[in-house]
C-alpha cells in the first residue's frame, strides 16, 4: 500500500509527514493560563529531548460535551488570549478545534492548525471555511466513517487551494460507550494525507459515566505503541498535572509527570516502525 507523498506545513520548522514525528499535546480544554503554561513548558522540554516537533493543543470551547451541565469554556476571547500568550512565550505553534464555520477566520488569526472534530468531519461548509483560512487543517475521522471515505473530507479542504491538511484516527464506535481502533485504517488514510494518531480519545468511553465520558488510560501505552509501529506521522496526547481535577476528559488524560517516559517509549516504537515501514507481504 503506497503511502502519501503529501506533507502538512505548520510552520517553517514544523512539517507533518517528514522524517520527524510531530506531537500535538496539551490539556483537553483551556482552563487557565497557568495550567496551560505548566503543561506546555514541560511537554515542550520532553518533546525536544526525545526528538518530536511540538504543537501546543488546548480547546477554546468544548462544544460537544455529553451533558449541558459540563464545563465548556472560560469564554472564546479569554481562551484565545491564553492560547496566543502561550504560543508566544513558549515559541511553539498552536492547534485548537472549531465547531462552526463562522469561527474559522477569528480562530485562524491566533492558531496555526484548525482541528475539525470527529463528529463534524463531513460538514462541507466547516471544512471549506477552515481551508479558506490558509492555515493547516487537521481532520479527525468520524467514529462512523470508513477510513477510505475520509479521502473526500481531505478533497474538500484541498478544493480551496489549501493542501496543508491531515487526518487523525481516534477509533470506531462499537456498541455503546466503547471505541475500538482498527490499525488497518492508519495506512489506508495515509494514502490521502499525513496521519496522526489520537491516543487520548482512542481510550475514551463516550458517555460511559452517565452525564460524562469515561476512559481506560491503562490501554493508552499499548495503542500508542501499536500505532507508532505503523510508521505514521504524528501523535495527539492530552495531559494534565491532576487528571482527576481536569475540567474535561479526565479519565483519558496522561498524568503530566509520566509524559517524559511516555514520549521516550513512543519515540522508540516510532523509530522501529519507520525502520520496517517498507516491509511488505504480497
Amino acid at each position: 500500500m503506497k503511502k502519501t507523498e503529501y506533507s502538512m506545513k505548520i510552520t517553517d520548522r514544523v512539517i507533518l509527514g517528514k522524517d520527524k514525528p510531530v506531537l500535538f499535546s496539551g490539556p483537553c480544554a483551556v482552563e487557565s493560563f497557568d495550567i496551560c503554561m505548566e503543561i506546555g513548558s514541560k511537554v515542550k522540554n520532553w518533546a525536544d529531548q526525545h526528538g518530536f516537533a511540538y504543537v501546543f493543543k488546548a480547546s477554546f470551547d468544548k462544544a460537544n460535551r455529553t451533558s449541558s451541565d459540563s464545563f465548556r469554556s472560560i469564554g472564546m476571547d479569554q481562551s484565545l488570549g491564553v492560547l496566543e500568550r502561550v504560543g508566544k512565550e513558549l515559541g511553539v505553534p498552536l492547534v485548537t478545534d472549531i465547531h462552526e464555520s463562522y469561527q474559522a477566520e477569528e480562530v485562524a488569526a491566533v492558531v496555526d492548525v484548525l482541528q475539525i472534530p470527529a463528529f463534524l468531519c463531513r460538514q462541507t461548509d466547516l471544512l471549506l471555511a477552515a481551508g479558506k483560512t490558509g492555515k493547516a487543517v487537521k481532520i479527525k475521522r468520524g467514529q462512523f466513517m470508513a477510513p477510505e471515505d475520509m479521502k473526500y473530507a481531505v478533497d474538500k479542504v484541498r478544493s480551496t487551494g489549501n493542501n496543508n491538511v491531515c487526518l487523525t484516527e481516534r477509533g470506531f464506535s462499537l456498541g455503546y460507550h466503547n471505541l475500538v481502533v482498527d490499525m488497518r485504517g492508519l495506512p489506508i488514510m495515509r494514502q490521502f494525507s499525513p496521519v496522526v494518531f489520537d491516543i487520548t480519545h482512542s481510550v475514551q468511553q463516550p458517555g460511559g459515566q452517565g452525564g460524562s465520558s469515561g476512559g481506560q488510560r491503562e490501554f493508552a501505552p499499548i495503542l500508542a505503541r501499536a500505532a507508532a509501529a505503523t510508521g505514521i506521522d504524528g501523535f495527539f496526547i492530552e495531559t494534565h498535572p491532576e487528571p482527576a481535577k481536569a475540567l474535561s476528559d479526565g479519565p483519558n488524560l496522561i498524568p503530566l509527570h509520566r509524559m517524559g517516559d511516555f514520549l521516550e517509549m513512543l519515540k522508540e516504537a516510532w523509530t522501529l516502525g519507520r525502520k520496517f515501514e517498507s516491509f511488505k507481504v504480497e
